[in-house]
């Protein structure tokens, strides 16, 4: 699918480049708020937190931002056809680890005069600021951030004679909560993967890999490093877990769609996922929930995936005072106080993270804190080769948790054929 998104938009890399390339926000009229019909589409992970967003803002501005979602498997393709007939929204979303492929194509008009004159510019994600750079620009603000962590639930611990306040600390204590947790019976298990679905696997499975001191993918995107003794720890414990069936039966065809729901639903004790889930947990009133770093196989250092999306003004947009009015506000104290981090989300601004939603909850500080600490991984083929249910990365995933020839075989092919993949893309 990436493959054919990036014929589609290889042939406007020119055109749209040059109307890009104008270092800053051009108008219609002198005035940034003058009640501009603005577009813009978000991918369907982030629904809800663009709505909120847009709605405010449409509350509070002459302008008015008309929103739409899109499915996360038909967004690649939806802004390809749009880049090849010049149809791009005014403000366009883009997960972080397809930002590259976008601004290198040209999608994005550069907005590094507007953005480095904010007095808080500095403070600005920089994790999100480096996937929306290229040559020296900056084409996109971030749009939402979000962070992999590792949920545990405090009841079913209790019931289970853990200790509530205490998460395992290594992968041996993981092995032998979900044992205890799953003994439980009713449907509880102690454990919950995703057995088919690649983008939970790089969000979640990574960070353990990252912690471990093993980088996966070089800087330059080029080389990958899955081969290794971290990630036999890694999916050898997954195995075993599923194994043992100490994961729900329905593991091995989860795709990501609804993977938070058992652990929301207070049946699962232990979850890798992220930030995305904080608003839902903190929402519902079944349980007492608790949050860890992910750490390394023997516990001794901890690592996040920084992911999330950022947003930036199309090339084409003949709005484009009006679209940075917009993206300037998101960024602004109050929004990211009053409409982000109220809601559970991670601010966008360093400066913001100890703000009084985030850090009058230790759980929310944890993860803000663990930031720090995390990686951004780059590909220019990420999506073809890491996120496609038809890749290599899904396939190895796969092998590994539920093939005959075991976690070895299936690191080894999974090696060669990434490998192959990052290496055709040049």
């Amino acid at each position: 699918m990436f493959t054919r998104v990036l014929a589609l938009t290889s042939a406007l890399a020119l055109a749209l480049t040059a109307c890009s390339s104008g270092g800053g926000s051009s108008s219609t009229s002198g005035n940034p708020d003058d009640g501009a019909q603005l577009t813009m589409w978000v991918r369907s992970a982030t629904d809800q937190f663009s709505q909120r967003l847009v709605d405010a803002y449409n509350q509070s501005h002459k302008n008015h931002v008309t929103l739409t979602i899109i499915p996360n498997d038909n967004y690649l393709t939806k802004v390809g056809t749009a880049a090849g007939s010049r149809s791009l929204p005014d403000i366009l979303a883009s997960d972080v680890v397809y930002t590259p492929n976008y601004t290198k194509q040209g999608l994005f008009a550069d907005i590094s005069s507007d953005i480095k004159a904010l007095p808080y510019f500095s403070s600005i994600a920089k994790s999100h600021l480096d996937v929306a750079s290229y040559q020296g620009k900056i084409y996109a603000v971030p749009n939402k951030l979000d962070s992999s962590v590792f949920f545990y639930n405090k009841d079913l611990f209790k019931q289970a004679g853990l200790d509530p306040e205490k998460p395992p600390k290594d992968f041996d204590e993981i092995l032998a909560y979900a044992r205890k947790i799953t003994a439980l019976g009713n449907g509880v298990t102690g454990f919950d993967l995703a057995g088919s679905c690649g983008g939970c696997g790089v969000y979640t499975l990574f960070p353990y890999a990252w912690a471990d001191g093993k980088m996966v993918l070089s800087d330059d995107g080029k080389k990958v490093d899955i081969n290794n003794d971290a990630f036999k720890k890694i999916f050898g414990l997954y195995r075993q877990l599923s194994d043992e069936k100490l994961v729900d039966s329905s593991d091995k065809a989860q795709d990501g769609a609804t993977w938070p729901a058992n652990f929301l639903a207070g049946k699962v004790g232990m979850l890798p996922l992220g930030s995305p889930i904080v608003g839902d947990l903190l929402k519902q009133t079944k349980f007492q929930w608790g949050v860890a770093a992910l750490m390394s196989p023997d516990g001794s250092k901890t690592s996040t995936f920084i992911g999330g999306d950022v947003a930036g003004i199309s090339a084409t947009s003949t709005h484009k005072a009006q679209a940075w009015d917009f993206l300037k506000w998101t960024l602004e104290e109050s929004t990211q106080t009053e409409i982000i981090a109220k809601n559970g989300d991670l601010p966008g601004r360093t400066d913001l993270s100890g703000n009084k939603y985030t850090a009058a909850d230790p759980r929310t500080k944890l993860i803000a804190d663990g930031l720090k600490d995390g990686h951004t991984p780059f590909a220019l083929p990420f999506g073809d080769l890491f996120n496609n249910p038809n890749g290599p990365w899904v396939a190895t995933i796969r092998a590994a948790l539920y093939g005959a020839e075991g976690v070895d075989k299936a690191l080894a092919d999974g090696q060669s054929k990434i490998q192959a993949g990052l290496d055709s893309a040049g």
